[in-house]
C-alpha cells in the first residue's frame, strides 16, 4: 500500500460563505503536495475570472474516480468548450436545468470533493457546510492527490470480514461484480432425494414403513431370543437383509444418476466478467477509457474540443507524483469462464442468442455484436472524454431512420436502447418473447464503471411476473460495497427504479443476438423456478400399497392360525414351553405367509420394465429415473398435460387468409404473391430516380393488375395488398440479421415478443413484402422482387396488445417520397390499422355479413385467428385525438380507463374490415391419434398452460382434445363467488362439455369452492386450464389425486412444470428444446408426446399386469408352504416344531421356484399392435381387476387346497415325521410350483423355458446332497415316483380344469381381442 500523500488540511470554516472564491481554485492549489481542506457549498451562479479554473469543471476528471482516482479531467479547454462540456456533465437525463439539478453521480460542483454518494434529481437544494459533511461518518471523500489510501486497502478489509448469513426473509443489497458482504446460497441445482448423511435413515424408514418389511424385521429379530429360535438364525436374517441390500442399491443407484444429471447441469459454463482494481491482474497503466453516451453509441460525430489550457499542467503532475498513483477507470475488466454452480450474487454474466439464464439476474446493458466488439477494439488509444450521464437525445434530422435510408439488414437489436428478448415458456409456459430493458443508468455507464453500481432488491419470492428494486450509482467501488443506506436527497440522481422488464429469471433463455451483461442477485434455491418447484419426494406405487393391504390380512391369517393350533391343544404348557411361548414360535413357522422374497421379486420385476421401456426401439431417447413405479403407468386415470413444447411446437405458421370474398390457403398462396408483386410495383419516371415514389393506400398502383383484368379481379388484387400491407405495418416485429452457422451467409430473422407476428410477417415476405427496418419511430417495407423500398411511414403512436384488450394497433403517416420530407412536415396520409381477436373486433369493425361466419371456420381448423381493420385520419383528426390522448394519459386517476375511451372515440369505431387471418400453433408429430387413443384408453385429460385464453382454446380445437361440436365453457376473470357457484351448477347440469377456465378463476374455486369444483371437473372429459401458474398446476394435481384417490401422470417439458411434474404420481418429462429441467425432475423421460401412448398403453399395462401375476404368484408359494407346516403340526399334536428346516427353506423360496416365478415378467397376453388398436383393454386396467381382493382370495383358497392335499396326503401313504415324508411332500411342492408357473403363462418365452427346466434340473441334481433331509435310498424306489406322480395329479388337475372351464365360460377381454 503506497504511504499517504503529505497533507496539512486547514481548518473547515465555521460557517459556509457565498463568495465566488470558494468556487474557484488557483492553479497553484492543485499541487498534489499541499492541499487545502476548505471545500465549496453549492453555489447559485458562478462568474469565472480567467487565471481561475472553475470547480465545476474538477467533475470532469473526478466523476468515475473513487478514493485512488487523480487528475482533472479536460481542463484545459476554451471557456466555451468547458462551459458547454460542464453543461452537458450536469445535464441530467430528464433534460432539466443542469445548473439547478444535482446530476446523476455527484450533480453539484463540489462532487469530486465531498460527495460520496451523489445527488438528487430535484430542484436546489440548500448548502450543506463542511461541517456538516464532516459529522457523516465515513461520508468525506478526499481527491486522490490528497489521500494516498489504496483501494487494496478496502479490499483487504472485507477479505478480513466474517460474512455474515443471507437473511431470506429481508431485502438485500448486491454489489455488481464485487465480493458480498453476505453470503448467498450457492446456484446449484439438486434433484436429489437424498444427502450422505440422511439416506440411510429415509431409506430405511421408507421400507419399514410398509407392514410386511416391519413384520420381517420382528420375525428376524425373534430369532436372538434363544426360546424362540427355529433352526438357523441366518434362516431369517439373511432374506431380509438382502431384500434391504436390493431395494437400498437401487435408490441409491437412482439418486446417484440424478446426482450426475444434476451435475452436467452444474457444470455448464458461463462467461462472467471480473472486476479486478485498477493496476491488478496486469492492466498497465493507461489513461481511462471513455465513457460512452448513448449519443455516442448512437453514431453521433460531435467533436469535442481538446483542451490545452492545463495539459502540461497535467503532465508536470504525473511526472512530480512520488507514490505512483495514476488516472486509473473504477476498475479493470477480463473475462472468465465460471461454471453454472460456481456463481455468485454480484457476479456479472454476459450472455449470447440461446443461453439459458443460470440464475435470476438483473439486467445491465445490452450491446450489439457490432458494439461489443467495438467495446473489445477500444482499449487502444483511450478515446475522448465524455460524460458518464450525459444522454443525448437523438437529434432529428443527425442518424434518424426518417432522414437516412437505413441498410436492408435492419437495426441492430439492443444496441443503444438497451433492448433485449428472453423467452420464459420454460419458466411460466407463455410461447410470447418478453422485452427486456436494461436501466439507462447502467447501459449508458462504460464496462469498467459497473462496480458502482449496487443494486436493492427484496426478498427471494416465487413471483415470476412481479418484482420492485432500486439501482444506484455511487461514486466509488468502495460506496457500493458498502451497506450503508444513503439520504434520499442524495440519491435521486444516482437511483434508478427496477421492474420486471429489467429482470431475466433462471431458466430463461436469450432470444436477442445481442450481448447481454447481467447481474446474479438470486442464486440457487432461492430463484423464482427453485421456489416455484416443490422438493422431490420419493414416490411408491399404487401396487406396493394394495399388497401392503392384503399383507395385512395374511399377517392376520397367520395370528389367527397360531392362536387356533395353541388353543386347539387346549393352551396346555410343556416343561420346555408355555403356550404364548408355543404361539411365538408358530407365529415364527408361518412367516412364510408373509413371503419376504416378494419384494425381492417385485424390485427385480421393475428394473427389468425399466430396462425394457429404455431399450424400446419405439420410444428413442426414453430415460427412467425412478424405478419404483413403472406399474402405474398401465393405471394412469388422469393426464395433465402442458401446452407448449408438450402439445405443441410453439412453431407458428401463418395458414390462411381471408379478404371478404375470397379465402387463400396452402397453394393458393402464389395468387396472392401476386397480386402483391403487381401491386407494389411501382416505376419511377427519370426525374424520380434519384427519390423514388411510395406505395401509399391510395396510390393508383393499386389498379395496376393487368390491362385485360375484370373489375371484380382489380377489387380483389386491391382488397389483398391492402390487407397484406396492413400486416406488413400493424406489428410490434423488429427485423434482424444473423450469420448462418453452417454456411456463414447474412441471413434475415425477426424479433417479436410474440409467434404469431413473426409468423404473419414471415408470410408477407413469402408473398413479396419484406420488413425491412423497424426502430420506435419508422418502419420500411421493402419488395423482395426488386429489393427496392416500396411503403415507408412514420409511427406516430402504438397500442400494445394487452390480455385484456386482446388487440393492437397503429397510427402511421405515409411518405410519398423516399426521401421525402412530408413526416417531418406533418404531411402524408395518417391511417389507423388494428388486428386483434375476432371476439372485440366485430364490434369495432364496419358492419359485415362474413366475419362471424369465416371466423367460426377457421375456429374449427383450430386456427388461431386475426382479424385486421383500418381508418383514415386527417390532420386535424389525428391532432385532435393526440390532444386528448395526451390529455387523458397525464390524469391522475381513472387514467388507464381515461386512455382507453379516447382511443374508442376517436379510433375504434367503423374500421375498415380488410380480412381475417389464420395461423396454425404447429402440433408435436402425432399428437391428435395419440390423444384419442388415450381418451378411448379411459383416460381423462386435463390441459394445463400458462398460455393466453385464446391460444389455449385453439390447441385445444386443433388437438382434437376438444371433440368436434362440443361446448367449451369458458370461465374467465371470475371475482364474485356467486357467480362460481352458477358456473358449477351448470357444469353439474353439462356433463359432456369441456371447461375452459383461466387462472385467476381457477384460483377463486379453489380458495372458496374447492370441494364442489373438483367433483364435477374430474367428471368432465376435458378441462383446458390458462394462465396457470407452477403451483397452481401442482395444487390441481394433488387435489385430484385427494379426491379421486386415482392415478394422476403430469407431462411437461418446461421449467414451470416442474412442481406439476413432481406432484403427480407419475411425472413424465419431455426433452425440451430449450432445457432439461422438467426431463431431470420426472420420474420417465421421453422425446415426444407421442411416445406417451406407448410407455402407458404398452409398457405401463404390461408391468402392471405382470407385477400383478408375480406378486400373487409369490403369495401363493408362500402361502402353500405355510398350510403344509399347519398340517404337520397338526398331525404332531400341536406342537410348533418345523416341517422344512434350514436348506430346505432357503433352497424353496430361492434357487428352487425363483427363476421359474421371476420369469413371468416376460409374459404378454396381447402384442403390442393389438394394445395400440383395442387402448379399451388398459381401460379395464384401472378397475384393479388384476389384482383384487376377489383375485387374491381365489390365490388363498388354491393355495389351502393345494397345501392340504400335498402335505396330507405325504403324510397318509408316508409315516408322519420321517425323513420319507419330507422327501415325497418337498419334492411335490416344487414341482408343483414350475408346473403352476407353466400353466399361468399366456406367451411363452425362450427364457421361461430355460428357467423352468434348468431349475428342475437344478434341482434333480441338489437332491443327492440332501441326505441330511431325505431319506436318499427311498428316492431309489418306484414306490416313491408313483407317490410323487399321484399327489402332484390330484394337486393339479383340479386346479388347471378350473381355470380353462372359467376361460371357456367367461373368457378375458384379451382373450376376445385374439379371437377377432
Amino acid at each position: 500500500m503506497p504511504p499517504p500523500s503529505q497533507h496539512h488540511p486547514s481548518a473547515p470554516p465555521d460557517s459556509p460563505d457565498d463568495s465566488d472564491s470558494e468556487l474557484d481554485l488557483d492553479i497553484e492549489e492543485l499541487d498534489p503536495t499541499p492541499a487545502s481542506g476548505s471545500h465549496a457549498s453549492q453555489p447559485k451562479q458562478t462568474e469565472q475570472r480567467a487565471p481561475r479554473i472553475a470547480l465545476r469543471t474538477l467533475r470532469m476528471g473526478g466523476l468515475r474516480r473513487g478514493a485512488n482516482r487523480n487528475g482533472y479531467g479536460e481542463l484545459g479547454r476554451s471557456r466555451a468548450a468547458g462551459e458547454e462540456d460542464a453543461e452537458a456533465l450536469l445535464r441530467d437525463e430528464d433534460g432539466n436545468n443542469p445548473r439547478y439539478s444535482d446530476a446523476s453521480a455527484g450533480g453539484r460542483d463540489d462532487a469530486p470533493l465531498l460527495s460520496e454518494h451523489g445527488g438528487g434529481s430535484g430542484p436546489r437544494r440548500r448548502r450543506r457546510s463542511f461541517a456538516t459533511d464532516n459529522l457523516r461518518v465515513g461520508r468525506l471523500r478526499l481527491p486522490s492527490f490528497m489521500s494516498g489510501t489504496s483501494a487494496d486497502h478496502g479490499k483487504d478489509n472485507e477479505q478480513g470480514e466474517e460474512k455474515e448469513e443471507d437473511d431470506p426473509s429481508s431485502s438485500r443489497l448486491v454489489a455488481v461484480g464485487s465480493r458480498q458482504v453476505i453470503r448467498f446460497p450457492p446456484n446449484s441445482i439438486s434433484n436429489a432425494k437424498y444427502t450422505a448423511w440422511s439416506f440411510l435413515p429415509v431409506t430405511l424408514y421408507n421400507e419399514f414403513s410398509f407392514f410386511f418389511n416391519m413384520y420381517f424385521l420382528l420375525v428376524a429379530l425373534s430369532q436372538i431370543i434363544p426360546a424362540l429360535r427355529i433352526g438357523y438364525l441366518s434362516t431369517y436374517i439373511a432374506p431380509l437383509a438382502f431384500v434391504l441390500v436390493i431395494t437400498l442399491g437401487k435408490e441409491a443407484y437412482d439418486d446417484l444418476e440424478r446426482r450426475r444429471r444434476d451435475n452436467e447441469a452444474n457444470s455448464e459454463l458461463y462467461t462472467v466478467l471480473q472486476f479486478d482494481e485498477p493496476g491488478v491482474g496486469g492492466a498497465h497503466i493507461r489513461s481511462r477509457k471513455a465513457l460512452k453516451s448513448s449519443h455516442v453509441r448512437k453514431g453521433s460525430k460531435r467533436a469535442i474540443p481538446q483542451g490545452d489550457r492545463l495539459s502540461d499542467i497535467r503532465e508536470e503532475e504525473e511526472q512530480m507524483e512520488a507514490d505512483g498513483s495514476h488516472r486509473f477507470a473504477s476498475s479493470h475488466v477480463h473475462e472468465i469462464s465460471k461454471k453454472s454452480k460456481d456463481l455468485k450474487v454480484g457476479d456479472v454474466l454476459k450472455l449470447s442468442k440461446g443461453h439459458r439464464v443460470p440464475a435470476d439476474v438483473i439486467v445491465l446493458k445490452c450491446l450489439s455484436n457490432e458494439a461489443a466488439a467495438h467495446q473489445e477494439e477500444q482499449q487502444a488509444p483511450p478515446p475522448k472524454e465524455e460524460s458518464l450521464l450525459v444522454d443525448h437525445p437523438a437529434d432529428p434530422g443527425q442518424g434518424s431512420s426518417q432522414d437516412v435510408e437505413p441498410a436492408a439488414g435492419g437495426a441492430a437489436e439492443g444496441s443503444s436502447n438497451g433492448e433485449t428478448f428472453i423467452r420464459t415458456d420454460q419458466l411460466d409456459g407463455e410461447t410470447d418473447w418478453k422485452l427486456r430493458l436494461a436501466s439507462p443508468l447502467s447501459q449508458n455507464l462504460p464496462i469498467e464503471e459497473l462496480v458502482r453500481l449496487r443494486v436493492t432488491a427484496g426478498k427471494p419470492d416465487r413471483k415470476v411476473n412481479e418484482f420492485t428494486g432500486t439501482l444506484e450509482l455511487l461514486p466509488t467501488r468502495q460506496d457500493a460495497m458498502s451497506t450503508n443506506t444513503f439520504a434520499s436527497s442524495d440519491e435521486q440522481a444516482k437511483a434508478a427504479p427496477l421492474s420486471i422488464d429489467n429482470t431475466a429469471w433462471a431458466n430463461t433463455v436469450i432470444a436477442s443476438h445481442a450481448t447481454t451483461l447481467a447481474v446474479v442477485i438470486y442464486s440457487g434455491p432461492q430463484t423464482r423456478s427453485a421456489l416455484s418447484t416443490s422438493p422431490s419426494r420419493s414416490k411408491t406405487g399404487l401396487l406396493e400399497y394394495e399388497i401392503n393391504s392384503l399383507t395385512k390380512i395374511l399377517c392376520f391369517l397367520t395370528l389367527a392360525l397360531s392362536i387356533i393350533l395353541v388353543a386347539a391343544e387346549g393352551f396346555g404348557n410343556t416343561k420346555t414351553d408355555v403356550w404364548y411361548i408355543k404361539i411365538m414360535k408358530f407365529l415364527v413357522l408361518f412367516s412364510t405367509i408373509v413371503p419376504i422374497s416378494l419384494r425381492v421379486n417385485l424390485d427385480m420385476g421393475k428394473s427389468v420394465y425399466s430396462w425394457f421401456i429404455q431399450r424400446d426401439p419405439g420410444i428413442p431417447g426414453a430415460v427412467v429415473r425412478t424405478s419404483t413405479i413403472p406399474e402405474d403407468l398401465g393405471r394412469i386415470e388422469y393426464l395433465l398435460s402442458d401446452k407448449t413444447g408438450t402439445l405443441t411446437q410453439n412453431d407458428m405458421e401463418m395458414k390462411k387468409i381471408h379478404v371478404g370474398t375470397v379465402s387463400y390457403a396452402n397453394d393458393a398462396m402464389d395468387e396472392v404473391a401476386a397480386y402483391v408483386r403487381q401491386g407494389f410495383h411501382l416505376t419511377p419516371s427519370l426525374d424520380q430516380v434519384s427519390n423514388p415514389p411510395l406505395a401509399t393506400p391510395t396510390s393508383s398502383s393499386a389498379a395496376g393488375v393487368g390491362a385485360g383484368a375484370t373489375r371484380t379481379r382489380r377489387e380483389i388484387g386491391s382488397r389483398v395488398r391492402d390487407v397484406v400491407m396492413a400486416l406488413a405495418l400493424c406489428h410490434n416485429v423488429t427485423p434482424t440479421t444473423e450469420e448462418d452457422e453452417n454456411t456463414g451467409k447474412m441471413i434475415n430473422s425477426y424479433q417479436a415478443s410474440s409467434p404469431d407476428e413473426i409468423a404473419i410477417v414471415k408470410w408477407t415476405e413469402s408473398v413479396g413484402l419484406r420488413l425491412a427496418y423497424r426502430d420506435r419511430k419508422s418502419i420500411v417495407l421493402e419488395s423482395t422482387e426488386t429489393g427496392r423500398v416500396v411503403v415507408k411511414v412514420k409511427i406516430l403512436d402504438i397500442f400494445p396488445f394487452t390480455s385484456e384488450g386482446k388487440r393492437m394497433g397503429i397510427v402511421v403517416r405515409f411518405l410519398e417520397r423516399l426521401k421525402g420530407e412530408e413526416g417531418d412536415k406533418g404531411e402524408g396520409e395518417i391511417w389507423f390499422y388494428q388486428k386483434g381477436a375476432d371476439t372485440v373486433m366485430t364490434g369495432i369493425v364496419a358492419a359485415n355479413d362474413w366475419l362471424d361466419e369465416e371466423t367460426a371456420n377457421m375456429a374449427r381448423e383450430g386456427l388461431r385467428t386475426l382479424v385486421v381493420g383500418r381508418k383514415r385520419l386527417s390532420a386535424g383528426e389525428y391532432k385532435e385525438f393526440e390532444g386528448k390522448y395526451k390529455e387523458a394519459s397525464l390524469a391522475i386517476s381513472g387514467r388507464e380507463a381515461g386512455v382507453q375511451g379516447v382511443v374508442g372515440r376517436y379510433l375504434e369505431h367503423d374500421l375498415e374490415l380488410l380480412g381475417v387471418t389464420g395461423v396454425e400453433d404447429k402440433l408435436q408429430r402425432d399428437v391428435k391419434p395419440s390423444l384419442e387413443l388415450l381418451r378411448n384408453a379411459g383416460i381423462k385429460i386435463w390441459m394445463l398452460t400458462g398460455d393466453k385464453v385464446e391460444t389455449a382454446r385453439c390447441v385445444g380445437v386443433s388437438s382434437k382434445l376438444v371433440a368436434r361440436g362440443q361446448y367449451i365453457h369458458t370461465v374467465e376473470k371470475l371475482r364474485r363467488k356467486d357467480s362460481a357457484q352458477e358456473h358449477i351448477d351448470f357444469l353439474r347440469s353439462k356433463p359432456d362439455s369441456c371447461l375452459l377456465i383461466d387462472g385467476e378463476s381457477l384460483g377463486l374455486f379453489l380458495t372458496h369452492y374447492r370441494t364442489e369444483f373438483i367433483s364435477v371437473a374430474v367428471k368432465l372429459p376435458t378441462v383446458v386450464a390458462c394462465r396457470c401458474s407452477p403451483t397452481q398446476k401442482a395444487e390441481v394435481a394433488k387435489l385430484i389425486k385427494e379426491y379421486t384417490k386415482k392415478r394422476v401422470c403430469c407431462i411437461g417439458d418446461g421449467g414451470n412444470d416442474v412442481s406439476m411434474i413432481q406432484a403427480a404420481d407419475v411425472g413424465v418429462g419431455i426433452v425440451g428444446k430449450e432445457g432439461r429441467q422438467a426431463s431431470l425432475a420426472a420420474d420417465f423421460s421421453i422425446e415426444q408426446f407421442c411416445h406417451l401412448t406407448k410407455l402407458l398403453v404398452w409398457h405401463g399395462r404390461n408391468s402392471y399386469k405382470r407385477s400383478a401375476k408375480l406378486a400373487q404368484f409369490v403369495i401363493h408359494r408362500g402361502l402353500i408352504i405355510a398350510v403344509c407346516q399347519t398340517m404337520f403340526s397338526i398331525a404332531v399334536d400341536f406342537e410348533p416344531l418345523g416341517l422344512y428346516k434350514d436348506w430346505l427353506m432357503v433352497g424353496y423360496a430361492t434357487i428352487y421356484t425363483a427363476a421359474p416365478v421371476l420369469s413371468l415378467v416376460l409374459d404378454k397376453d396381447v402384442d403390442e399392435e393389438l394394445a395400440n388398436l383395442y387402448p379399451e383393454l388398459y381401460k379395464e386396467l384401472t378397475e384393479g381387476r388384476s389384482l383384487s381382493y376377489r383375485t387374491f382370495f381365489v390365490w388363498v383358497f388354491v393355495s389351502i387346497y393345494q397345501g392340504c392335499l400335498i402335505q396330507g396326503l405325504s403324510q397318509v401313504l408316508t409315516e408322519v415325521d420321517s425323513p420319507r415324508m419330507v422327501a415325497v411332500s418337498y419334492t411335490v411342492l416344487v414341482l408343483n410350483e414350475l408346473l403352476m408357473v407353466a400353466v399361468e403363462i399366456t406367451t411363452w418365452h425362450w427364457v421361461m423355458v430355460v428357467s423352468i427346466v434348468g431349475t428342475f434340473l437344478v434341482f434333480v441334481g441338489s437332491v443327492p446332497f440332501l441326505g441330511g433331509y431325505f431319506d436318499l435310498a427311498f428316492l431309489m424306489e418306484v414306490g416313491f415316483y408313483w407317490r410323487v406322480a399321484a399327489i402332484l395329479a390330484m394337486s393339479l388337475i383340479p386346479t388347471w380344469a378350473a381355470k380353462a372351464i372359467q376361460r371357456t365360460m367367461k373368457p378375458p377381454s384379451y382373450r376376445k381381442v385374439q379371437g377377432i
